[in-house]
């Protein structure tokens, strides 16, 4: 079985209040996306890299990767006008029987746990999606009202979320769908049934300025663990 890993890199840095894209922006001395391809480049399983990103800024990339002497091996994909396009262009360069990760470039702080249990599930259940549960008290909003939602019937959706080749390349034949919010919902709307499995809080989406602090503690932490500290 070969693994590969899909890092969806579309997002802009419009709630970054940024004039490049969020995953460029520095933390800890490099790229966001730096982080994040690292991650699954060290991790135990070592997937196949792909990297998704808009065709405007694929020589930005090129420039990023030679002033950080980033060589870690990965191919780049042209992006789509959505995000279940851009997938799909990725997956049309996967051609073995295989299971496949789609991550966030904007989730830097995911470790090798998470990765490789994902991977793992996923040679099982098929289909494999992180969660965490609500710490917060919800409400949903009405017209003009808001209501209380049960916490306990709320689930928040990380990545990496991992599926078996063949199940994802047949949901994404579907044709697009605005109600696609994530790649489980394409595999569920093509009947595929969704295994959910234990996530990270660590495991943050670098969206908005304050992240970018949360993200570089966390990541401190992760090497500081590492180095045995």
């Amino acid at each position: 079985m070969k693994f590969y890993a899909i890092i969806v890199a579309g997002g802009s840095g419009s709630r970054m209040n940024s004039e490049i894209p969020k995953q460029f922006i520095p933390l800890l001395g490099k790229p966001v996306l730096m982080h994040t391809i690292e991650a699954f480049y060290y991790s135990d399983l070592k997937p196949r890299i792909l990297l998704v990103l808009n065709h405007n800024f694929h020589s930005f990339w090129d420039e990023l990767c030679r002033k950080y002497d980033f060589s870690v091996p990965h191919k780049v994909i042209e992006g789509g006008t959505e995000r279940f396009y851009s997938v799909k262009n990725a997956l049309d360069m996967i051609h073995d029987e295989s299971a496949i990760a789609i991550h966030d470039a904007v989730r830097p702080v995911i470790d090798n746990e998470l990765i490789t249990r994902c991977f793992s599930e996923a040679l099982i259940h098929k289909a494999v999606v992180p969660v965490i549960e609500s710490r917060d008290s919800l409400r949903k909003k009405n017209k003009e009202t808001t209501s209380a939602i049960a916490r306990e019937d709320i689930l928040i959706v990380q990545t990496p979320q991992v599926f078996e080749s063949s199940l994802l390349k047949r949901a994404y034949e579907q044709n697009y769908s605005k109600d696609f919010t994530d790649d489980a919902s394409v595999v569920e709307k093509a009947g595929g049934k969704i295994h959910i499995t234990s996530g990270d809080f660590k495991n943050i989406k670098v969206t908005y300025p304050e992240d970018l602090e949360v993200a570089s503690l966390f990541l401190k932490i992760q090497a500081q663990k590492k180095s045995g500290l």
